[in-house]
């Protein structure tokens, strides 16, 4: 996938869990599984809002784009 998704990083960098992220932004674990292992197809924008407010951080610290060879 061109699109990669740096949950795992933001995470670490804000020592906070999977669980804690999980339940701040109200959505499943497993979907929040989903994401950080880069198999979501979308996202919705309410929800990367969301993820952004829990973390203190902008979309750019989590999605990256990267060009397939």
């Amino acid at each position: 996938m061109a699109i990669l998704i740096h949950i795992d990083v933001m995470l670490a960098k804000r020592k906070m869990s999977v669980t804690e992220l999980s339940e701040r932004v109200g959505i499943t674990m497993a979907n929040l599984s989903i994401l950080k292992n880069g198999k979501a197809k979308a996202i919705r924008l309410s929800t990367l809002e969301a993820i952004c407010k829990a973390l203190e951080c902008q979309p750019g610290d989590i999605l990256e784009y990267k060009i397939e060879e």
